[in-house]
């Protein structure tokens, strides 16, 4: 977490034991390492909430590009159907009106 190495250690725990002595010394270790605990929990925890959120958050973003996909799907269908359409009935007409003019010509 700090990236302590052995020697800053070792002078943190004589300024401490010079500091507070050696009778309040075990008392005041118990209480660091109950107040780490607790820092660890609470971290633990904030953690854990914000990866449920970012899962939320990912969800809902899914959500939205899947119904922006359909909608867009659903508006170019019609659009393309249309142009296929289009594209195929003039050619049977005018094919169909030559023969005719055609038919008429020989006959």
């Amino acid at each position: 977490m700090f990236d302590l190495g052995m020697q800053e250690l070792i002078v943190i725990f004589l300024v401490a034991f010079l500091v507070f002595g050696p009778k309040k010394l075990p008392d005041l270790a118990r209480t660091v390492g109950k107040g780490l605990k607790e820092l660890r929990s609470a971290l633990s925890n904030v953690k854990e909430t914000i990866e449920k959120s970012e899962l939320d958050i990912s969800k809902g973003i899914q959500d939205v590009k899947a119904d922006i996909h359909n909608t867009i799907n659903k508006a170019v269908e019609p659009e393309a159907t249309k142009e296929t359409t289009a594209a195929k009935q003039p050619e049977s007409p005018v094919g169909e009106k030559e023969a005719a003019s055609g038919k008429e010509k020989d006959g």
